[in-house]
């Protein structure tokens, strides 16, 4: 039955099956394996702290040590849920309070309502909603498990009338035999918000028996400083009537996505795991299991029990065996030397993966060290995309589709439509740019203002502050990959691609220890191979604000700079605040870092009165945007919430509309490519002599050194 019903379900929320077979006297089924432990043992190691036992009869002073409410008044008409759970942590005198707030509770049990939701359509009754059976993923998303108690062809017409679940968490109508359906889930589900929102069961005696009156005729004891919604939905969910549960009248799960417990929760992006679980789990290694309780993990490993035999048991389990659709591949289609296909192109194509079938290829954008960009046209509709054919053999593209995927609804975040995998290749078909790239668009502008400059940082800004607070950072933020959607030249309409090289932080110190650059915009540490983090998008930042105001880059004059000489401007963060543009540029926007700070007159405000209140908010230390965006140390350098709330940012409509000076296209585009081939070219493989050749092997040679045993 259990490999039946896994076998058939496919959800998110529900754990997958992806083998299943049989040796002589026994069965086995492979399922995910689902690193964040259980729910509750996650949230306790999440958000506990140490008790001594002379603190639990004083549970007021425990709280007020956690900066809760002061007074029991307060407690009781707070809308958030603090009564704590009392859990023996290892035997000793060291106890856990374990504390869950209704918006924590409200996520774990939307999902969970829609993994209901699921099974209950194909006429399935889980029966066993508890605790212990609710997993979380690496993401922190839940996963139920466990179906051995499951119950097939259910529907609302029919019962089931087993005894059988926790008791703790069974329906009336389960406890007194007198046939369940899939509303028995309901209160399960119900018993679950109550344990998760006080810490305690709604109804738990000091034996089965008792547990089981409880059950059927005890009056539900409601905590008043749980929220009236949450209150509401409870006592929606505790009908001791099956039919009158929120739950089981015709529209199913539609009546508690309706409950206003559930208002703020957007449905169409939980069931697409786009809303942030309340914890993410942190993973090491794949066989690692601390997240699991020691209980479980310490046990020695037992077969599950099963029912015996009977004469014609290998009857019984003619078709067993099982494999994942996902992992199935036509025997004519099978190709002992073809590449891996990316997991996530199964999910959206299952084995059409042929880009060539829905897309007609056209000319190409660019051409990048791994990958070529092409234009292309939907065969359908005729609509014009992008797509980045990566070659597989040379990078792995995983990270760059994961982030893509998550965060590619961002206003100013280029959008992924599509992706295809052939083996040798992956296809990410994305909006096509027809605005072209920053630096191209701003050099041969005829009129670009610092005000104008001002509104491209922003505008970039907000978004890398975005996916900096997401622990993604971009690592390769040139502006050749700063594009405009249209022509308009709208700042609005700037969007940040090429996530090749893009991580998503999961170090606890949030450092990333791979090194990857590009030209220009390299941070410092990064040439020194140190760990770096976000710091080393904000540089990035710093030169292109640097190029935008000052019309060429900061550490190469021309295309015949040697790497040499880039690299060292660049190591040692040397550049010029002053001539050219620079003296006309607010002082809000620089400072005079290579010499002495001088006093500048504001000349380029629009309101140029002495006794502004706006000048009056540049005090020197303010006067520093581009300085401290390229300082060399990173922890010295801005964030990109310090550079938003920077006075050059915040009052940029004060800022001059003047036209700013160029230098030759050509020139500064040269520049910087000088600088890339300085970064990015191979080093010269060093030439290895013979051993013997070596100066230490000479000297050794004269005297042999002899060994002393003991």
């Amino acid at each position: 039955m259990e490999r039946d019903i896994l076998a058939e379900v496919n959800h998110p929320f529900i754990v997958k099956l992806h083998y299943a077979f049989q040796t002589e006297g026994k069965l086995y089924l492979i399922l995910d394996f689902l690193r964040g432990g259980d729910l509750f043992t996650r949230l306790s190691k999440e958000k506990s702290h140490k008790m001594h036992r002379e603190e639990i009869c004083c549970p007021w002073k425990t709280l007020r040590q956690r900066t809760l409410p002061q007074t029991p008044v307060e407690l009781w008409t707070c809308r958030r849920p603090l009564f704590p759970t009392l859990c023996q942590a290892d035997g000793t005198e060291g106890w856990l309070l374990v504390m869950f707030t209704e918006e924590d509770v409200k996520f774990y049990l939307a999902e969970l309502a829609l993994a209901l939701d699921h099974l209950h359509g194909l006429g399935i009754i889980y029966r066993d909603l508890k605790p212990e059976n609710i997993l979380l993923d690496e993401e922190g998303h839940i996963k139920i498990t466990d179906f051995g108690l499951s119950k097939e062809a259910i529907d609302h017409d029919k019962r089931a009338y087993s005894f059988c679940g926790t008791i703790e968490y069974m329906a009336p109508e389960v406890v007194n035999r007198r046939g369940h359906t899939q509303s028995a889930d309901w209160w399960s589900f119900g018993v679950l918000m109550f344990e998760m929102l006080t810490g305690s069961l709604p109804f738990q005696g000091k034996d089965r028996k008792e547990t089981m009156a409880l059950i059927l005729k005890a009056k539900l004891g409601m905590p008043q400083f749980l929220s009236t919604e949450a209150q509401s939905l409870l006592r929606a969910l505790f009908k001791r009537n099956p039919c009158n549960r929120l739950g089981a009248g015709i529209d199913g799960v539609e009546e508690i996505k309706r409950h206003p417990f559930f208002i703020t929760i957007d449905w169409n992006k939980l069931y697409r795991k786009e809303i942030k679980p309340p914890f993410k789990p942190a993973v090491g290694r794949p066989e690692d299991t601390f997240h699991f309780d020691p209980e479980f993990t310490a046990r020695t490993p037992t077969d599950s029990p099963g029912v015996p035999p009977s004469a014609n048991a290998h009857h019984l389990f003619r078709g067993f065996s099982f494999v994942a659709s996902s992992l199935v591949q036509e025997p004519s289609q099978q190709d002992p030397h073809k590449a891996t296909v990316h997991p996530i192109v199964q999910q959206l194509h299952g084995n059409n993966i042929h880009f060539t079938d829905g897309y007609e290829i056209k000319e190409d954008i660019g051409v990048g060290s791994y990958s070529v960009c092409k234009r292309c046209v939907h065969k359908a509709t005729d609509a014009e995309y992008a797509v980045k054919i990566i070659d597989k053999s040379k990078r792995d593209p995983s990270e760059e589709i994961e982030i893509l995927l998550r965060y590619g609804q961002h206003p100013n975040i280029i959008t992924l439509k599509d992706v295809y995998d052939d083996g040798k290749s992956v296809y990410l078909v994305m909006e096509l740019m027809r605005g072209g790239e920053l630096l191209d668009r701003i050099l041969r502008q005829r009129c670009f203002s610092e005000r104008e400059a001002s509104d491209v940082l922003c505008t970039i800004t907000k978004t890398m502050d975005y996916l900096h607070s997401q622990g993604v950072v971009h690592r390769d933020l040139k502006p050749s990959n700063i594009l405009y959607m249209d022509e308009s030249g709208n700042p609005e309409s700037i969007r940040i691609c090429d996530f090749g090289f893009a991580k998503q932080l999961r170090a606890e110190n949030g450092l990333l220890m791979t090194p990857c650059y590009t030209a220009n915009f390299v941070a410092p540490e990064v040439l020194k191979r140190q760990g770096y983090d976000a710091a080393c998008d904000i540089w990035s930042l710093g030169i292109l604000l640097y190029t935008m105001l000052a019309g060429f880059t900061p550490f190469a004059n021309g295309p015949d700079d040697t790497p040499e000489d880039i690299l060292a401007r660049i190591g040692s963060g040397k550049y010029a605040l002053s001539g050219g543009n620079w003296d006309s540029i607010s002082d809000a926007a620089k400072v005079l870092g290579i010499e002495p700070r001088t006093s500048c007159v504001l000349s380029t405000w629009s309101t140029p009165s002495s006794a502004s209140p706006v000048s009056a908010l540049f005090d020197p230390l303010q006067q520093d945007v581009v300085s401290k965006m390229l300082h060399v140390d990173p922890h010295q350098r801005l964030t990109a919430v310090q550079v938003l709330k920077h006075p050059w940012v915040v009052n940029r409509e004060y800022l001059s509309q003047n036209q700013l000076s160029r230098q030759d296209v050509h020139l500064v585009k040269g520049a910087m490519a000088a600088t890339y081939f300085a970064l990015n070219r191979t080093p010269q493989a060093p030439r290895l002599e013979p051993v013997l050749s070596s100066s230490l092997a000479q000297r050794r040679g004269m005297k042999r050194l002899t060994s002393t045993r003991l």
